[in-house]
């Protein structure tokens, strides 16, 4: 049976239907289901296999980006998705998704004897929002994280305003990398936003939770990579799927 996939939306959402797409193209089985349906039945995501927190600008980004959806979660979903990873089931927040991670607490997690919030995404070092493609790649010591297992080195587009990701203390960023969090980095010099470390990916002490600033859903199939015309061989797929396969087959029994 494919894993059922679990895709929360809310007002501002707008990567839904591409995170949708990967997950198909993955082999599982994704739902949308709005943040209201959510709060009033809390439950319904333990019938799912996978969390997924798509991209956008949750509530427009008012106050500071993910901040509102994150507030949400914290007072009436907390104990609901500490469960969820609990059960041994993978959650995944990309771009916006990610930002809510962080300010859920959920990501990186406790460090360094600190609890509460550990990190924070705020605004790129450029003072603008940014549009590009960026080089990634695990870091030399690969991180616990299911959902980049084995991935080699990858192109993918990012688009955000507040990407810089921004540990909380010096003894926080000593402690990411001493407990493998650190999931992906900026490699060859694309850090597009001014991240401490080149971090464009991280996960917590499991290595279920990943929260990532570039937009893998945006690179499933070989033609949306800009220079594709000119990739002589043309790969079979586009790199970011491999991410979306990696949740999948830990669900399956593979990972």
């Amino acid at each position: 049976m494919k894993p059922r996939v679990f895709i929360l939306r809310t007002a501002g959402t707008n990567c839904e239907h591409e995170a949708a797409y990967a997950f198909e193209r993955a082999g599982a089985t994704p739902s949308f289901v709005h943040i209201n349906r959510l709060l009033e039945n809390p439950r319904q995501v333990h019938d799912f296999q996978i969390w997924a927190f798509p991209g956008g600008f949750s509530y427009g980004d008012d106050i500071a980006a993910g901040k509102i959806l994150a507030n949400q979660i914290t007072q009436h979903l907390k104990e609901v998705l500490s469960d969820f990873v609990a059960a041994g089931k993978p959650v995944i927040g990309i771009c916006n998704g990610f930002q809510v991670l962080v300010k859920t607490d959920f990501l990186p997690g406790p460090l360094a004897g600190r609890t509460g919030q550990t990190a924070t995404l705020t605004n790129n070092d450029s003072g603008r929002f940014t549009d590009k493609w960026v080089q990634l790649s695990q870091p030399a010591k690969p991180s616990r994280c299911i959902w980049t297992r084995g991935l080699e080195p990858l192109d993918l587009p990012i688009a955000h305003g507040e990407g810089k990701f921004v540990p909380a203390t010096e003894n926080i960023r000593k402690a990411m990398w001493e407990t493998d969090r650190v999931a992906l980095v900026y490699a060859n010099g694309t850090n597009p936003n001014g991240s401490a470390d080149d971090i464009a990916g991280v996960c917590d002490s499991t290595g279920l939770v990943f929260g990532l600033m570039p937009h893998p859903e945006r690179y499933i199939e070989p033609f949306q990579h800009p220079a594709w015309t000119s990739q002589n061989p043309l790969p079979a797929v586009g790199s970011g799927l491999r991410i979306f396969e990696n949740a999948v087959k830990h669900v399956n029994g593979r990972g």
